[in-house]
């Protein structure tokens, strides 16, 4: 990407913040003690991200703990697939009556962990917590986890999406989901895979990719890594040392070739190191390509975690913002 591209990529930003559908995360609705941690991390984040990691999340999981569950079946540790990861939850909206409740649409998020590392249960409350709260709204909410470098290398991780939305289509019925709604949510990593996924084609069965929209939080998407980048050696062991092939496997170049899908570009204030700036030159590239520009948020006040932490909890405006995206297709 250019000096000039990036310099548009500016200016659409600032445009974009007088948008009417950006909107802000209820951060003064949480309790005091979540506020003042996210302020003192704030732009800190980059600097310890191990140790701002820890410190988010010893506020929000009790928080997590505590929060509502109510009106959601979970059914744990399906098999999409042959290997030990190939693993997902389903929650789905309890009370529903087969046959007769029109068939809700179907969710299924990723997870983060720099390509090496990362899981769909962190532990009980991460990240079930995002599954949950989609169910909570009717949808039918799956939380999944894909293989990992350095045992799995570009583009399995991709290829594991795929697999699981094959699953998704062939399941739906069973837990009351509609196989022609299946929106794909990633965070990170997680991001990177579903972009992979829904831009390359070569990522895809022979059908297409099978979906109604993807939502992006902060993920990777043109692989250009700095020397200094803290993440250089995790990125290295999934998609390899050879500079020569990053920019055929970046999902950004191939927005271009593609078709239009529904897609949400959502990025932090407080974000991970250039991350912020790959959801903005993303966002730029399919305003281009469509010359309408697609959904974007900046999530005032959160950082790389907490964007994905405030998921069911009273910190609601991305979930319902996520929601209109999903009702209105755009």
């Amino acid at each position: 990407m250019g000096t000039a591209f990036r310099s548009w990529v500016a200016g659409i930003l600032c445009a974009s913040i007088a948008l009417p559908h950006i909107a802000l995360a209820q951060v003064a609705n949480m309790p005091a003690e979540v506020q003042e941690r996210l302020r003192q991390v704030g732009p800190g984040w980059g600097r310890d991200i191990n140790g701002n990691i820890a410190k988010t999340l010893e506020v929000y999981v009790p928080l997590l703990a505590a929060a509502p569950k109510d009106g959601v079946k979970i059914t744990r540790d399906l098999e999409y697939g042959p290997d030990a990861r190939h693993r997902l939850d389903v929650h789905e909206p309890s009370g529903r009556k087969s046959g007769t409740d029109k068939a809700a649409p179907i969710l299924i998020y990723f997870h983060g962990g720099a390509y090496v590392r990362g899981d769909r249960n962190v532990h009980a409350e991460v990240y079930g917590n995002i599954a949950t709260y989609f169910a909570r709204q009717g949808l039918v909410g799956i939380n999944g986890t894909y293989r990992l470098a350095p045992g799995a290398k570009w583009p399995a991780a991709a290829q594991d999406v795929g697999r699981a939305v094959a699953w998704a289509r062939e399941n739906a019925s069973r837990f009351g989901g509609d196989p022609a709604r299946i929106y794909l949510m990633g965070h990170s990593a997680g991001a990177t895979h579903v972009a992979t996924y829904a831009f390359h084609r070569e990522a895809q069965a022979q059908s297409g990719h099978g979906l109604a929209g993807i939502i992006l939080m902060s993920g990777r998407y043109l692989f250009d890594p700095s020397p200094d980048d803290p993440n250089l050696r995790n990125f290295e062991a999934y998609f390899g040392t050879d500079r020569a092939n990053y920019s055929g496997m970046s999902p950004i170049n191939h927005v271009k070739a593609g078709k239009g899908l529904p897609t949400f570009v959502i990025v932090s204030e407080y974000d991970n190191p250039d991350l912020d700036t790959q959801g903005a030159m993303l966002f730029a590239a399919l305003c281009q390509r469509d010359r309408a520009c697609p959904r974007f948020t900046r999530m005032a006040h959160h950082n790389h975690l907490s964007m994905t932490f405030q998921f069911n909890t009273r910190d609601e405006a991305i979930g319902r913002e996520i929601m209109e995206f999903i009702a209105l297709g755009r």
